[in-house]
C-alpha cells in the first residue's frame, strides 16, 4: 500500500488530521489498534475552544456541534460556600467555549471519513514504524493474521500517551517532563439535568468538585479522590452524598441524582515530550503531552497540534516548502507549555493537597478572593480558559 500520510490512531486528533488533509487533496490512511466501537466508548472531555470549533468547520464536520452544542460565556468558581461568576465573554471581547462531548466529535469525524470513502484500518495489531529518519517511512501492522505494510511520505503519531509512536523514537532523541499529582478525579456520567447552566469549579476543605454537562439532560460530575482510591469503593449513593457536601446550598437544592451511566477514576498528570518531530515522524496530541483536565485543555491542545501539522503538510505539498514542517515542533510547544502552565496553576488553585493542610486551604481561598475582585486576574483566567491564539510566526 502507498499513501502520502500514514496516521497512527483514530481518536479525534488522528481523524481530524485525516479530514483536514483530505479536504486539501492529500491522501492518507488511518491505522487504529482498537475497534471503532471501542474508540467511541471512551468517555472524555467536553469543552471546545473556538480554535477547535474553527478547525472542525474547516474539516466540514461542525454542523452537529453547532446544532447540539451548548455555547458557554462564563464559569462559576465556588469557594467558602459561595459561587462567583467569571464572565469570559465580557473579559475576552466576546469569546466563548462550546460544551460538546469528545465522543460526539469523534463520531462526527468517523461519519465524515466513512462518507468520503477514506481508508481506516481498525483492530490493527503489532503496529510498528520504520525508516522515518530517512525519505521513505513505512508502517507495518497485522490484520486478521496477515502482515501489511504502508509506504508513505510522512507518519503522524496521534495514538495517545501509551501508543507506539512516541515509543518508536530512540531514547536519546526525546526529553520527557512529568509531574504526577497525588489525587485523581472520580467521574460520573448520568442522565440528569445539570445543577447549573454553566460549569461550577468548587474548592472545598473536602477537596475539589466539578459540575459539568454534556447536554440539558446529561450531566458529568467529578470529585477529587486520593490517587490510591478505587472505583469499587464507591456506589452511586456515596458519590451523590459526597458531591452534595462539596456544593453550596443553592446548588445542593438543585442537584438531581440518578443511576450512573459510567463511573471511573482518572489519574492527574502533567507531561510533555520534546521535540515533537523526528525526521518524517510527527507526534500530536496525547502522544506528546498530557494536561490535568482542570483547564479543559487536552482535546483542544490536540486540535491545535493538528492545525499546525495539517498546515505544514499542506504547505509542503502545495508550495514545496519545508518551513511549516521545520517549525512544527517549536510552534506547538510554545502553545503547549502555556496550556500546561495554566492547567497546573488551575489544578493547584482548586484542589486540596495533602501536604499543605489548613494553611494551603487559606492561601487558595485568598488567591480565589483576589481573583474574583481583580479584573486583571479574572481576565488572565478567562483568556487562558477560552484558549490562547495559535501563533504561526517563528
Amino acid at each position: 500500500m502507498r499513501t502520502q500520510v500514514a496516521i497512527i490512531g483514530a481518536g479525534p486528533s488522528g481523524l481530524l488530521l485525516g479530514q483536514l488533509l483530505h479536504k486539501a487533496g492529500i491522501d492518507n490512511i488511518v491505522v487504529e489498534r482498537q475497534s471503532g466501537d471501542y474508540v467511541l466508548s471512551r468517555i472524555r472531555a467536553g469543552v471546545l475552544e473556538q480554535i477547535t470549533m474553527d478547525l472542525l468547520e474547516q474539516a466540514g464536520v461542525a454542523q452537529r456541534a453547532h446544532a447540539e452544542g451548548l455555547p458557554h460565556h462564563g464559569i462559576e468558581l465556588l469557594f467558602k460556600g459561595e459561587r462567583h461568576r467569571i464572565d469570559m465573554h465580557k473579559l475576552t471581547g466576546g469569546k466563548q467555549v462550546m460544551v460538546y462531548g469528545q465522543t460526539e466529535v469523534t463520531r462526527d469525524l468517523m461519519d465524515a471519513r466513512a462518507a468520503a470513502g477514506l481508508s481506516t484500518v481498525y483492530e490493527a495489531s503489532q503496529v510498528s514504524l520504520h525508516d522515518f529518519d530517512g525519505t521513505q517511512p513505512r508502517v507495518r501492522y497485522v490484520k486478521d493474521g496477515v502482515t501489511h505494510e504502508i509506504e508513505c511520505d510522512f507518519i503522524a503519531g496521534c495514538d495517545g500517551y501509551h501508543g507506539v509512536s512516541r515509543a518508536s523514537v530512540p531514547a536519546g532523541s526525546i526529553h520527557e517532563y512529568e509531574k504526577v499529582y497525588p489525587f485523581g478525579w472520580l467521574g460520573v456520567l448520568a442522565d440528569v439535568p445539570p445543577v447549573s447552566e454553566e460549569l461550577i469549579y468548587a474548592n472545598t476543605s473536602r477537596g475539589f468538585a466539578l459540575c459539568s454537562m454534556r447536554s440539558h439532560t446529561r450531566s458529568r460530575y467529578y470529585l477529587q479522590v486520593p490517587s490510591e482510591d478505587k472505583v469499587e469503593n464507591w456506589t452511586d449513593a456515596l458519590f451523590w452524598e459526597e458531591l452534595a457536601r462539596r456544593l453550596d446550598p443553592a446548588a445542593r437544592e438543585r442537584l438531581v441524582t440518578g443511576p450512573s451511566l459510567e463511573m471511573s477514576i482518572a489519574p492527574l498528570r502533567s507531561f510533555v515530550a520534546e521535540p515533537m518531530r523526528f525526521g518524517r515522524l510527527f507526534l500530536a496530541g496525547d502522544a506528546a503531552h498530557i494536561v490535568p483536565p482542570t483547564g479543559a485543555k487536552g482535546l483542544n491542545l490536540a486540535a491545535s497540534d493538528v492545525g499546525y501539522l495539517s498546515g505544514a503538510l499542506i504547505e509542503h505539498y502545495r508550495e514545496h516548502s519545508a518551513a511549516g514542517i521545520d517549525h512544527y515542533s517549536a510552534r506547538c510547544l510554545s502553545r503547549i507549555w502555556k496550556a500546561e502552565r495554566f492547567s497546573w496553576w488551575f489544578t493547584s488553585l482548586m484542589h486540596r493537597f495533602p501536604e499543605t493542610g489548613e494553611f494551603g486551604q487559606k492561601i487558595q481561598e485568598a488567591e480565589l478572593d483576589y481573583l474574583i475582585h481583580s479584573e486583571a486576574a479574572s481576565t488572565s483566567l478567562a483568556e487562558n480558559y477560552v484558549g490562547l491564539p495559535m501563533v504561526h510566526s517563528n
